[in-house]
């Protein structure tokens, strides 16, 4: 599993005696990116798993917006690990289970999740800004263990900046891309072409593809 470009708690950034991180892009996005995932969840119940949770600020927004839902969140960073736990504990939801330590290069993500002592059929899963910072492999993994682990009428959320066709939906994007490739060879802002191959491997499809605001899009995919 890939460092993160910018580890949380490493970054200058604001540190909580309890060891909550705050993230920026939390701030900027954590709406927008509930509001595509409200039409999807509003109503539902059931097991939802995040995946690369970071400071685990989103999984806090949305544990209060879908109170129905049991919320795990998720990371492989042990200062995110215990930054998760500080805000589930600060936020005192009983809809957030204590974070899960995921390793998306594992087919199975976690022993818990293989044991059942972790939920095997989810409602959903939601991942934002992980994969075109880590190794494809990371990306192989995740869709393997949503083909696996998702109900029959489960959904993931994939959240990020993706190219289409070959081509990046704005300047700023090629830059990063740039800049990724640059620090690591095996990063890189992912293509949905691709991303779908993944998909129809592990059984999903992308059923809706949302604009979301600084040229990132929320890809859905559901069972095929």
């Amino acid at each position: 599993m890939a460092e993160y470009v910018v580890e949380f708690g490493r970054d200058g950034g604001r540190v909580e005696p309890d060891g909550r991180l705050d993230a920026p892009a939390f701030h900027r996005n954590h709406e927008p990116i509930w509001a595509a995932l409200e039409k999807y969840l509003a109503g539902c119940t059931g097991n939802v798993v995040e995946l690369g949770s970071g400071t685990g600020q989103h999984v806090v927004h949305f544990a209060r917006h879908a109170p129905d839902l049991i919320w795990w969140p998720s990371d492989l960073n042990q200062r995110h690990l215990k930054s998760i736990e500080a805000w589930r504990v600060h936020a005192g939801l009983p809809n957030i289970r204590s974070p899960l330590r995921i390793d998306l290069t594992d087919p199975d993500w976690c022993p818990e999740m293989k044991s059942g002592q972790a939920p095997t059929s989810l409602a959903a899963v939601f991942c934002a800004n992980v994969i075109h910072i880590a190794p494809w492999a990371v990306a192989e993994g995740l869709f393997a263990g949503a083909g696996r682990y998702l109900r029959a009428d489960g959904k993931l959320f994939l959240y990020g900046p993706f190219k289409r066709d070959g081509k990046h939906t704005a300047l700023s994007n090629a830059v990063f891309d740039t800049s990724l490739r640059e620090g690591n060879p095996d990063w890189g802002v992912r293509d949905i072409s691709d991303v779908e191959k993944l998909a129809k491997a592990a059984g999903l499809r992308l059923v809706d593809t949302i604009e979301m605001p600084a040229n990132n899009l929320t890809l859905v995919f559901a069972r095929g």
